[in-house]
């Protein structure tokens, strides 16, 4: 419950910061720019092992980092997911879902 409450709490965050302004979403691209897209490709299609990021929605994704930074098990690419997604605060985490949802829809 308590996480389901922090996830609704991140989305409505989200949501605002992607309509605040540019600012937030110009931090999301260079955070995906220097953290994601050397895995997930430059327009989030995926490569090789890494999944395809374009088209997830925005509750999935912010689950997704928010239990790699927690450490969670999810599958196979949690090894190489957790160490990029521990040092991530909940202002990144917003702003890299941000760019993503609305840059690759």
């Amino acid at each position: 419950m308590k996480a389901g409450i922090f996830v609704t709490a991140i989305v409505a965050g989200l949501l605002g910061a992607a309509q605040s302004g540019a600012q937030d979403l110009a931090e999301g691209g260079e955070l995906y720019k220097k953290m994601c897209r050397s895995c997930h490709g430059p327009k989030a299609q995926g490569m090789a092992s890494f999944p395809k990021l374009a088209g997830s929605t925005l509750e999935h994704l912010t689950m997704r980092l928010e239990q790699y930074r927690a450490g969670e098990k999810i599958g196979p690419n949690t090894p190489l997911m957790a160490p990029r997604a521990a040092n991530l605060s909940d202002d990144d985490i917003i702003n890299i879902v941000g760019f993503i949802v609305t840059t690759f829809e």
